[in-house]
């Protein structure tokens, strides 16, 4: 039995939160008393984190469309397939035809690495946030 120190992905603060694991399985969750944001405490979702871990209807593996059925496939080939895809709409459509949506599931960090790349990369402004919706 054992506790692993580690950030909450439930929103964007940041909660420090302990994962605690019994034979192998990850078993519950439980604060950090002394982390500076949570403080000792946690939201509901923080409490019940764990849950969602160990679901047989978890993806454990990426998966492509093809011919109209979803194939597991390699994460080389997935990224590489995203990458192209997004290339191609992106161009064809001067940044018209892509959106984003972020989550507060993300850091801030993370947000703003996504609006950069959103920006940047996808070149279009069209990226928004789940909190405004």
């Amino acid at each position: 039995m054992g506790n692993t120190l580690t950030t909450c992905v439930y929103c964007g603060c940041g909660c420090g939160l302990y994962l605690q694991e019994r034979a192998g399985r990850i078993t519950g969750a439980s604060p950090s008393l002394h982390h500076p944001v949570s403080r000792g405490n946690l939201c509901v979702k923080g409490w019940h984190i764990h849950e969602f871990i160990h679901s047989s209807e978890r993806l454990t593996q990426p998966l492509i469309r093809k011919d109209g059925v979803l194939t597991p496939t390699t994460w080389d080939e997935a990224l590489s397939f995203t990458a192209q895809e997004l290339g191609r709409i992106r161009d064809q459509t001067a940044g018209k035809g892509i959106g984003v949506l972020s989550s507060a599931k993300c850091t801030n960090e993370e947000n703003y690495l996504l609006q950069k790349f959103t920006r940047a990369v996808l070149k279009t402004n069209n990226i928004d946030h789940c909190a405004r919706l």
